[in-house]
């Protein structure tokens, strides 16, 4: 294989795995499969650099779909999923992070800095009739993901326990 197929062979995988679904990891492990070990793949033995690259596709993709779940202007579009899905992708981000020994601390302020403007503007928008969930998880796992973000609760709207408490009424 020439380097101008390997580099359109790896750019392909790396775009496969930057537009994945939920968990971009699999699309990780499933391309290294096809470019490694596959017989119908290429048989590729990856320089460190090559393997950085997927890697670092996987951690662009986890962001992504995290600051999607923590942008309040998505909440009424069909591809929210809210701070719960958000606070489940944020730990196998950090697990896939320890797993290939990279920080994620960077992203934890920009993670934080979104959470806290998600509830100031869910908080704002939210009816005075109290007639919609607003965050979709408890108060406890909402705190814990915040921690987990490096925030304090006396970081959270005054309001942020009654968003998460808010039900239907009929």
């Amino acid at each position: 294989m020439n380097a101008d197929d390997r580099q359109a062979v790896l750019e392909e995988e790396l775009l496969i795995i930057r537009h994945s679904g939920e968990i971009p990891e699999v699309a990780l492990h499933s391309g290294l499969h096809y470019l490694c070990e596959d017989s119908d793949g290429p048989g590729l033995q990856l320089l460190p650099s090559e393997r950085r690259a997927l890697e670092t596709a996987v951690l662009e993709r986890y962001q992504e779909i995290i600051l999607r779940d923590l942008d309040a202007g998505n909440r009424k579009l069909p591809l929210f999923r809210g701070i719960r899905r958000a606070h489940h992708n944020w730990y196998r981000f950090v697990r896939f992070c320890d797993n290939i020994k990279c920080s994620s601390e960077e992203f934890r302020a920009v993670a934080a800095q979104t959470l806290v403007q998600y509830l100031h503007i869910a908080g704002a928008e939210q009816p005075a009739v109290n007639d919609c969930i607003v965050v979709n998880c408890t108060p406890d796992a909402l705190l814990t993901f915040a921690i987990a973000l490096g925030l304090d609760e006396d970081q959270l709207p005054e309001n942020w326990r009654h968003l998460c408490e808010c039900e239907q009424k009929t």
